[in-house]
C-alpha cells in the first residue's frame, strides 16, 4: 500500500514550502494550507495532491504517536506506505518529524484528507484506503495499542466510515484466533453460501483497482486497493474452504 510521492514534483516547491511552515509543530496545517495556496494558485490539481501528500505525512506521523512514543519500525511502516524519491527524504522527514511531536491536530489532518479525496458518501473506498495505511503503521511494532484504536476510530469517524465498516476493515489488520473471514466480508455464518459468494462479488466489483481507477481515485491509493482485495480474496475462500468440509 504505496503513497506515491513522486507524482507530486516538487524538488524546489516543497522546499519553499517548508520554508513557510517554519520549524514549530504549532499551526503547521494552516501555515501548509495557506502555503499551498499560494504556491498553487490557478492549479487546483496540484493544489489538491500536494495538500493530499501533505496530510498524509502528518496523519502518519501523528498515528505513530497515538501510543506515546514513535519507534523505529512505525518509521519503516510509514517508508513502506509513502513513496518517495530518496532526493526529498530530508524533506519528508523534516515534516514528518515537527506532525509527530505531539497527537494534536490530527483531527484537522483527517478533515483535510476528507475534503481532498472523500466522496461524500459514507464508507468511501479511497478514505478506507487511508485508514488500511494508517493500520499498517500502527501494527508495525507488533501489536495496535488501544491509544492507537482510539486514534482510527476517531479518524474513521471523521471520514464517515460507520462502525459496522470500521469492524470489518480492523478484522483485516488485528486478528484472533486466525482471524474472522465472515467479518472481513459483512456476511454471517448462518448465510447461505450463495449470498456470501453474491457479497463477495459486490465487494470485488467495488473494490477492484481498475473500478477505483475509473472512479477518479488519486494513484497513491492503488495499492492499498490491492492489498484490500487480497484480505477480501483469502477472506471468501477460507469461507469456501470451510463449507467445502462441512
Amino acid at each position: 500500500m504505496i503513497f506515491d510521492f513522486a507524482c507530486l514534483q516538487l524538488t524546489s516547491l516543497w522546499d519553499r514550502l517548508l520554508h513557510a511552515v517554519g520549524d514549530a509543530a504549532t499551526n503547521t496545517l494552516s501555515r501548509m494550507v495557506e502555503a499551498v495556496r499560494t504556491l498553487f494558485e490557478g492549479d487546483p490539481e496540484t493544489r489538491r495532491r500536494v495538500s493530499f501528500s501533505i496530510a498524509i505525512i502528518a496523519l502518519s506521523a501523528k498515528m505513530a504517536k497515538a501510543d506515546g512514543a514513535v519507534v523505529a519500525s512505525e518509521v519503516e511502516a510509514f517508508k513502506q506506505i509513502f513513496d518517495f524519491p530518496e532526493e526529498e527524504a530530508k524533506n519528508v522527514a523534516r515534516l514528518y518529524n515537527l506532525a509527530r511531536q505531539d497527537v494534536a491536530g490530527y483531527e484537522a489532518y483527517a478533515e483535510k484528507l476528507a475534503n481532498l479525496c472523500g466522496s461524500g458518501d459514507c464508507n468511501c473506498p479511497m478514505l478506507e484506503n487511508v485508514i488500511d495505511g494508517l493500520f499498517h503503521i500502527a501494527k508495525a511494532d507488533g501489536m495496535v495499542h488501544e491509544a492507537e484504536l482510539a486514534f482510527l476510530a476517531r479518524i474513521a469517524e471523521i471520514f464517515q466510515i460507520d462502525e459496522d465498516h470500521f469492524r470489518r476493515i480492523m478484522a483485516r489488520h488485528i486478528t484472533m484466533d486466525g482471524g474472522n473471514p465472515y467479518l472481513i466480508l459483512g456476511v454471517s455464518p448462518d448465510q447461505d453460501f450463495s449470498e456470501i459468494r453474491k457479497q463477495y462479488r459486490r465487494l470485488v466489483a467495488e473494490h477492484h483497482p481498475d473500478k477505483l481507477i475509473a472512479r477518479g481515485v488519486p494513484a497513491e491509493l492503488h495499492a492499498a486497493a490491492n492489498e484490500r482485495m487480497a484480505a477480501l480474496n483469502a477472506a471468501y475462500a477460507a469461507i469456501a474452504k470451510e463449507r467445502k468440509a462441512a
